[in-house]
């Protein structure tokens, strides 16, 4: 499911460079007859809910120029002045007539005002309306490993949420886990966060988080569950999420003729140590339990 939210949100981000919300909502309803009867309310919901995180990016925090961003300077009804430059490593750029100026770590709008009032002072033009494009976005990434299909380092366009940088990696691989890892910073003072999928899925917004610059997304393994024995289909599952030993041993297709319910064990790990124990069918399953059904005497 989330593979398919990640790829339509990314097909739809690819049409409006999610700076038209307008064109992305159109998008989205014309589509919702196709995604509720191929995909559920459930995945046509969540993909709405990545549009309401797209209208809340408005009063997000505004993307700051870096190093090497390419940027378009144009000052309106002056061509001559229209310039596309790189910004150094020293933060800056040079432009006609003012030279040399800081871009690096301004604002869009920051950038704008800096450049008319250089204008201004010099006495090129006593009203100058500058306006900057971000041609490419390369000062701030983000890194993405583990189980996704195109695990890399990505460009924050604007503000860039975890769902966002999921879409750019192509969507989460099957064997993706359900809680995902945010690390921000380094070494001890690294700040590490938790992104619970099945949550965003219910509704909650607070886990599409925002990311900055050097954060790091892990996407984990799955958890799984192993059974064998007197089951029709013996083999390793994934885990869901408070699965009980009943659940677990329907996932294997339930016992043969000659399981028996009275004697179902599960080897367990704990305190580094594995644990055998008789079980109930209520009892909740754990990451990497072993069931184990054993015959019935008669």
């Amino acid at each position: 499911m989330y593979a398919a939210i990640s790829a339509m949100h990314l097909l739809l981000k690819k049409f409006c460079y999610l700076s038209d919300k307008d064109t992305y909502m159109s998008l989205l309803l014309l589509n919702s007859r196709f995604l509720l009867k191929s995909c559920g309310q459930i995945l046509l919901a969540l993909i709405l809910l990545s549009y309401s995180l797209l209208v809340s990016a408005d009063t997000a925090i505004e993307y700051r120029l870096g190093i090497d961003d390419t940027v378009k300077v144009s000052v309106f009804q002056q061509p001559d002045l229209t310039t596309i430059s790189k910004i150094d490593a020293s933060g800056r750029i040079a432009l006609p007539l003012v030279g040399e100026i800081v871009l690096a770590g301004l604002t869009k709008a920051d950038a704008e005002r800096a450049i008319s009032e250089a204008l201004k002072r010099g006495g090129y033009l006593k009203n100058p309306q500058v306006s900057i494009l971000v041609e490419q976005y390369q000062s701030a990434q983000v890194s993405v490993l583990g189980y996704v299909n195109g695990p890399g380092r990505y460009v924050i366009e604007r503000t860039s949420s975890v769902i966002d940088m999921l879409a750019n990696a192509g969507g989460l691989k099957v064997e993706a886990g359900d809680v995902l890892l945010v690390v921000r910073g380094g070494g001890r003072n690294a700040k590490k966060t938790e992104v619970d999928l099945l949550k965003f899925q219910q509704g909650d917004l607070s886990q599409n988080i925002e990311l900055k610059a050097g954060d790091l997304v892990l996407v984990p393994r799955m958890e799984e569950f192993y059974i064998y024995g007197e089951v029709k289909a013996a083999g390793i599952y994934r885990l869901r999420r408070n699965m009980t030993v009943m659940q677990g041993l329907s996932v294997g297709g339930g016992l043969t003729d000659r399981g028996s319910r009275k004697k179902i064990v599960i080897s367990r790990q704990q305190a580094g140590k594995v644990i055998e124990k008789k079980t109930a069918l209520d009892d909740t399953l754990q990451a990497n339990d072993v069931i184990y059904v054993k015959e019935s005497i008669f």
